[in-house]
């Protein structure tokens, strides 16, 4: 979703300084300079928090020991590792947007990113749908949680779901196409008609129907949590919850997160029709002095902010993970101890070598010195 709102209107060129047509991507550059200070500072951070952290929990979550008996692990660690392979596809829109490079912008090309990146934008809510699902059935229907909530079961459940968003994203082929005459991703001429439909129906089940429907089984969740609490409460503590409650706060926390970013860049993306344009005769450095321009460059500015914090849900997972998982702080702090007990156990035995040699050499010179004086 995020990538199509990049090539929404305006679409058509300018002329600039110097006679050449000037594309979209260029015309914004012109138009919102300070915007740049986002995508040059900003994003370039979420791109080193994601590309250290969704390794890091991708391999945490997937270990052996961790998604043994944990099902939900299966998807964290999915969700980490499609998050990771997004923010490497979403530099080649950076080094367009931000920086005037020609990354997808030519033939084949087009198309071939078109499916990369939305295949993964597709997925990751897919996924967390998967997982507050079984979390909802392991908290309000706990009989069937051994039956539904088994790792294999999950294994399935993201190959399916890979599967069945691919072929969304395959759709996008016969959609998108190299415009050489604005030298951009273009929709194709004949595909007007499919492509409203096919936008609006997709966009409106994975990141509209999704999210809400995410939102409804993280209510029934925190209501049925509620429940038991009282119940301990009355009955006395249940000392064996703790993990699962532990579990339950890091799925909801990811849940919830997915939802409040989600939701707001899909709503600036469905609105964007609604927006009309200024005076296509006024040259894009001068928008900011048309009052023609003023509500589209507004609107504009508040879509990529929301943009940009649609992107943290990418990149910040890591730290929901710490703050709420105790497994996950654990397997990081036994990971970090151990790098500095390799890294102390190394500088403790160069330190013992080199006491050993003065020794030794002292040893040496004084016994030296010994015969020097019986001679």
């Amino acid at each position: 979703m995020e990538d199509n709102t990049t090539f929404s209107t305006p679409n058509s060129s300018f002329p600039g300084g110097s006679g050449k047509i000037l594309n979209s991507y260029e015309i914004h550059r012109i138009a919102a300079p300070e915007l740049l200070v986002i995508d040059r500072v900003i994003t370039p951070i979420f791109y080193l928090i994601g590309i250290i952290g969704n390794p890091l929990s991708a391999v945490i979550w997937l270990s052996k020991k961790v998604r043994k008996s944990n099902s939900s692990a299966i998807y964290l660690g999915t969700i980490a590792i499609v998050d990771t392979f997004f923010l490497f596809v979403h530099v080649w829109l950076e080094l367009l947007q931000a920086w005037g490079v020609k990354t997808f912008n030519r033939p084949d090309y087009c198309e071939v990113y078109m499916i990369i990146s939305m295949t993964p934008q597709y997925l990751a809510p897919l996924l967390i749908l998967g997982f507050t699902f079984e979390r909802f059935i392991a908290i309000c229907f706990p009989f069937l949680k051994n039956k539904v909530c088994t790792v294999k079961k999950a294994v399935i459940v993201v190959n399916t779901l890979s599967i069945f968003a691919l072929g969304l994203g395959i759709a996008q082929v016969f959609i998108w196409t190299y415009d050489d005459t604005v030298d951009i991703c273009n929709i194709r001429p004949e595909t007007h008609v499919f492509y409203s439909v096919w936008t609006w129906v997709s966009e409106m089940v994975i990141f509209v129907a999704v999210p809400v429907t995410v939102l409804v089984f993280n209510i029934l969740v925190i209501r049925e949590i509620k429940k038991m609490s009282q119940m301990t409460t009355s009955f006395g503590n249940d000392a064996g919850r703790a993990s699962n409650q532990t579990s339950t706060v890091t799925l909801l926390s990811v849940s919830f997160y997915l939802i409040f970013t989600l939701l707001p860049a899909t709503i600036v993306y469905a609105i964007q029709t609604t927006i009309s344009l200024g005076n296509m005769t006024t040259p894009p450095e001068e928008w900011t002095n048309d009052d023609s321009w003023s509500t589209y460059l507004t609107y504009y500015h508040v879509r990529r902010i929301i943009e940009e914090i649609c992107l943290s849900n990418y990149a910040c997972y890591v730290f929901i993970y710490y703050a709420t998982s105790d497994v996950f702080r654990q397997k990081v702090h036994e990971w970090w101890c151990w790098k500095r007990f390799i890294y102390k156990s190394e500088n403790d035995k160069q330190s013992s070598f080199t006491t050993e040699y003065k020794i030794v050499s002292h040893k040496t010179r004084s016994q030296t010195a010994m015969d020097s004086v019986n001679v």
